[in-house]
């Protein structure tokens, strides 16, 4: 999610997963041990949450619009975040269970819709699983595509590398298993482009 106003619902992460995050190398070769990583974090955040922090407002991302799209021939159910307030929380503390595909096969993600094109980049404060991430231009092209680690608070470490207009998050490793690459074109949904100049 963008960091610009983030909002911080756990400041402290223990030392071990503090430790663990530093030996995960952000290259596409480790993206295996990221998934892996992912796991093991999902549960010591989860464990720190229920010792007295706030992780999450209940049932926040039923509340959100949804739309249907495919990728490189793979369907997805996208969560729409189109306003500040849901592009700054994006998956912040999104469980792996509640990233599960449906049960005919369909991945989830969110889809994050800006009004104009820009060049902030990602990060993956308060985010407890590791995520694909691709970059999208006005014209519906992949300018950019990251996988990132859970917790990873680095500001510049997934940039765009051109404007975009559109970003989509997935779990880590998906884009590599269906072949969405650079260049590739995304089919935006009509109902996604009426709301946006």
């Amino acid at each position: 999610m963008p960091p610009d106003g983030a909002i911080d619902h756990c400041r402290r992460v223990s030392r071990g997963a503090a430790r663990a995050r530093e030996r995960v190398t952000s290259d596409s070769a480790a993206c295996g041990a990221v998934m892996r990583f992912g796991a093991g974090l999902a549960v010591v955040v989860s464990m720190m949450c229920a010792a007295g922090c706030s992780p999450r407002e209940p049932n926040r991302l039923a509340a959100l619009e949804k739309v249907r799209m495919t990728l490189a021939g793979q369907n997805f159910e996208l969560w729409v975040a189109d306003t500040f307030d849901e592009q700054n929380k994006g998956l912040m503390f999104i469980t792996a269970e509640e990233m599960a595909p449906l049960a005919d096969g369909t991945e989830r993600g969110m889809l994050f819709v800006f009004s104009y094109s820009t060049r902030q980049t990602f990060w993956m404060k308060n985010t407890i699983i590791p995520l694909d991430l691709a970059y999208i231009d006005s014209n519906g092209k992949v300018v950019s595509i990251h996988t990132m680690v859970p917790l990873d608070e680095r500001r510049d470490q997934y940039p765009p590398g051109a404007p975009y207009r559109y970003a989509i998050e997935v779990n880590a490793g998906l884009f590599e298993r269906i072949g969405l690459a650079l260049g590739d074109a995304v089919d935006i949904p009509q109902s996604v482009l009426k709301r946006t100049p």
